[in-house]
């Protein structure tokens, strides 16, 4: 059989992709009259003690939390929500999975993911950028239309290679030599998934419709970094991080936080999502002698709450501090963090308990009228769906729904 073309395969599947915009054949940017919107998620996937991240009292006036006093001068830069989940999302730790996918009962055996919101608006807003989108961290929080995890990258090193670093003529000629040998595979095995359709039963044709959306998705991606290899990267004032461990987690935040300041501010990305890490080693931190993940298991053991309490300070500390930087960094006719919607959250409400109900979220930036605490009822939740709805929907994004979603975020101006 002879070998499908993938330009008339990507022109037969309807798949039109842009060239990107470019200035003077350097780094893509918008004209300075237009303003870029972009979108950030952050999970961290063992959350925090709710006593000491949520407020008692609700509305404009509410009084700081002990956790949220480190961002009191940034009140009026984001609002914090409170009784919202994904409905019948469930399994403990296995929720991470759903956090922006909002996908059910992800601890069941068989459980098939869908598409993340990020995604979603990748697909709408980045293509004019080098990376449709990052995903970064100890976790990926991305997924495809047809429920693949889209590997995320661990080290903030490799990220600032990624993203700055040029290479070479040499490290230049083998990219070339692995993006031509990725293109003959998918070639290959288009031929060999196509002499095969003809031949399955019609159970299998769901299963051959997945599987060719995630080739359509490889070719797109194969093909935009094939136009994006001879544009030179931007340079930026700044030095590549420490390649840092998880385990420091504070320093390793910190150093993923900046380098995603970094893309957003050279346009090299609009989309991003950070999966936080969770894991059981002693997070080297004054004061914590336990594991990181045995220690959200507390059981209301003052000493364990006491060193937990290291952890999650110094993680609200990270988040003010990569808040403070975009509110910072002039954007346009503002600044980055009115350009950008930061979601903050978890996929457990509290970690001791494995449950996913009355999520910790906070949402910076975007041009919203924050200073608020937006509470919803703590035991029957509010579908936290209808925030990606208000969040894609302030990006431009013409959609109404979202996985289990009812509609936009009340209360949310």
């Amino acid at each position: 059989m002879k070998s499908l073309n993938r330009r008339h395969f990507l022109r037969g599947v309807g798949v039109s992709l842009a060239l990107p915009i470019l200035e003077s054949r350097g780094t893509p940017s918008a004209s300075s009259s237009d303003t870029i919107n972009r979108f950030v998620a952050i999970n961290l996937p063992l959350g925090f003690h709710p006593p000491r991240f949520f407020p008692t009292t609700t509305g404009r006036d509410y009084q700081t939390s002990e956790y949220l006093k480190a961002a009191d001068h940034l009140r009026n830069d984001f609002t914090l929500i409170s009784g919202t989940s994904h409905p019948e999302v469930d399994g403990g730790h296995s929720a991470e999975k759903s956090f922006l996918t909002a996908a059910p009962h992800p601890a069941e055996r068989g459980f098939k993911n869908r598409i993340s919101v990020d995604q979603v608006i990748a697909k709408q807003i980045g293509d004019s950028t080098r990376f449709a989108s990052l995903s970064i961290g100890d976790h990926s929080l991305s997924w495809t239309a047809n429920g693949v995890s889209i590997p995320q990258v661990i080290s903030p090193a490799l990220l600032f290679n990624n993203l700055f670093l040029t290479g070479n003529e040499w490290e230049l000629q083998q990219r070339r030599k692995q993006l031509a040998d990725g293109h003959s595979i998918i070639d290959s095995v288009l031929e060999e998934a196509n002499a095969m359709k003809r031949e399955i039963s019609r159970a299998d044709q769901e299963k051959m419709d997945q599987y060719f959306t995630a080739v359509r998705e490889t070719e797109g991606r194969l093909t935009k970094a094939d136009r994006w290899l001879d544009t030179p990267k931007p340079k930026v004032e700044a030095q590549q991080p420490k390649d840092s461990r998880s385990i420091d987690i504070e320093e390793w935040t910190r150093s993923h936080l900046e380098v995603s300041r970094l893309a957003l501010m050279t346009d090299s990305t609009r989309v991003i999502s950070f999966g936080a890490a969770g894991h059981g080693s002693v997070v080297p931190l004054p004061g914590v002698t336990m594991g990181y993940h045995g220690l959200s298991h507390h059981g209301k053991n003052p000493d364990m709450l006491r060193q937990l309490g290291v952890i999650e300070h110094a993680m609200i500390k990270v988040w003010v501090e990569f808040i403070q930087s975009l509110k910072d960094t002039p954007d346009g006719d503002g600044t980055l963090l009115d350009h950008t919607q930061v979601l903050l959250g978890s996929n457990l409400g509290n970690a001791s308990g494995h449950l996913t109900t009355n999520l910790p979220i906070l949402l910076a930036g975007g041009g919203y009228q924050h200073g608020q605490h937006l509470a919803f009822d703590s035991k029957n939740n509010y579908p936290l769906p209808n925030l990606f709805v208000s969040m894609m929907q302030r990006l431009g994004l013409e959609e109404e729904r979202f996985a289990s979603s009812t509609g936009t975020m009340t209360g949310l101006s």
